[in-house]
């Protein structure tokens, strides 16, 4: 296999390569012309060979980028083209609320799989866009990374801050073998929600260390929130863990504010970059490998 990394996920392309028994690794040329149009080069033999392109779509730009590095490796020859795209953008406008909207989750898939033969990316919104697919599509999860990582820190009790990642947490749980509960969420608008424990309390938190799993961080409003509940209840300390770590405008330093520890995957670049999801990518393309 050949790695080729994009620009929004270099580092994570580069440890898959060492994952895969150190394949060939390259970052292609890219240069933007007068008008801003995007020019990409990839280097490298790929004539026959299998080609892994391996890039997040955060932005527009990102997206782009991707569909020009998918045509360059074919029109190199590629054998066969494994698409990673660790942060799936546009994976949360999965359905549509009102006539004239686009389902854009869905366009994305279908434009995603024109050149590849398989789709590989990380903790999606929801698991049914992979049902947009119409090639091989596997979702592999930031859950084993950030396991790996806590074992290595302090512990004790796992929260979900909404109903809606219990699967996450319980999952995590069953690989540390801590208890867990979630929060009661209710969701005011996009930067505020009101946050609530159970009633009685099923886990008790007082002077433990308690981490709080989520799987996407955009504006922290939900982490601040919770972290300020655990707080009341008199928390020992209180660390904040997510698959893919936007921090938009300041969510990174109001998080830090008010936690011990901020960890997130390598999906995104970040500031609280300390998981590698590396390992979980390269054993789905491992298995799928045609070698």
């Amino acid at each position: 296999m050949h790695v080729i990394g994009g620009t929004a996920s270099t580092a994570l392309a580069e440890r898959i390569s060492r994952e895969l028994s150190n394949a060939p690794f390259a970052i292609p040329f890219m240069k933007r012309f007068p008008d801003g149009e995007l020019y990409v080069r990839v280097g490298g033999r790929l004539e026959g060979e299998e080609v892994v392109v391996v890039q997040s779509t955060r932005t527009d730009e990102d997206i782009v980028e991707l569909l020009l590095l998918e045509d360059a490796v074919r029109e190199a020859g590629a054998s066969r083209v494994y698409v990673v795209v660790p942060y799936f953008g546009y994976a949360r406008q999965d359905r549509r609320f009102f006539p004239g909207e686009p389902v854009s989750a869905r366009a994305f898939c279908r434009h995603v799989e024109l050149d590849a033969d398989v789709v590989i990316t990380v903790d999606l919104h929801s698991s049914q866009t992979l049902a947009h697919f119409s090639k091989p599509a596997f979702e592999a999860s930031g859950i084993p990374a950030i396991a790996r990582l806590l074992r290595e820190r302090p512990a004790d009790v796992l929260i979900s801050p909404d109903r809606g990642g219990i699967e996450r947490v319980r999952r995590m749980a069953q690989l540390l073998d801590k208890p867990w509960f979630a929060l009661e969420k209710k969701r005011i608008d996009s930067d505020r929600v009101e946050l609530a424990l159970p009633q009685p309390l099923p886990v008790a938190v007082e002077g433990k260390q308690v981490v709080v799993v989520d799987d996407v961080i955009s504006t922290g409003g939900t982490i601040v929130e919770a972290a300020k509940l655990l707080k009341k209840v008199r928390a020992g300390g209180i660390s904040a863990t997510c698959t893919h770590g936007l921090f938009l405008r300041d969510a990174f330093e109001r998080i830090k504010a008010v936690t011990d520890e901020v960890y997130s995957t390598d999906t995104l670049g970040n500031p609280a970059e300390k998981a590698s999801v590396a390992p979980d990518i390269a054993q789905i393309l491992l298995r799928e490998s045609t070698h």
